[in-house]
């Protein structure tokens, strides 16, 4: 994982990328909020696809017992986020 480059080829899955980061840089107020939301969202499903790969490849118990609070906590975010006006 090294730097969690944002502007690698083949990022993490739910990695902004530098054009990205810099749009939400120059937004404000709602454009703001809603890139925000938009862009944690996916963020979040990023580390649930992850905390899945872990359990079903992972050997290391700590680990695996991480992945299982990951995908629970940020499942229940996502949806929390969902819920927010503008990520409909």
């Amino acid at each position: 994982m090294g730097g969690m480059d944002h502007g690698s080829a083949s990022p993490m899955p739910g990695m902004m990328d530098d054009q990205q980061m810099n749009e939400m840089k120059h937004a404000s107020g709602r454009a703001f909020d809603t890139m925000f939301l938009t862009m944690m969202i996916k963020h979040h499903e990023g580390a649930v696809q992850l905390g899945k790969a872990e359990k079903k490849q992972g050997a290391y118990g700590p680990a695996k017992a991480l992945a299982d609070d990951i995908i629970t906590t940020r499942t229940a975010q996502i949806i929390q986020m969902r819920k927010m006006p503008g990520t409909d």
